[in-house]
C-alpha cells in the first residue's frame, strides 16, 4: 500500500482518518468500526464490501 495514497484517503462513512493493517490487508476505520478490504494494491472503499470489526480487533489496534 502506498503510503502517499494511505495519508489521502478517508472513510466514506465517517471521513475518518483509516489505519493500515499489512497482515489482514485491509484499512481499518475504528470510528466507523468497520475494516475495508484491499484486493490486488487497490482499497475498496465501499461500506457494502466492508466488514464490521469485533470489540476483540478494536482493543487489539
Amino acid at each position: 500500500m502506498d503510503i502517499k495514497l494511505l495519508e489521502l484517503l478517508v472513510c466514506p462513512v465517517t471521513k475518518g482518518t483509516l489505519d493500515y493493517k499489512r497482515e489482514t490487508q485491509e484499512l481499518v476505520s475504528r470510528s466507523a468500526r468497520l475494516a475495508y478490504p484491499i484486493r490486488d494494491g487497490i482499497p475498496v472503499l465501499l461500506e457494502n464490501e466492508a466488514r464490521a470489526l469485533t470489540d476483540q480487533e478494536l482493543e487489539a489496534s
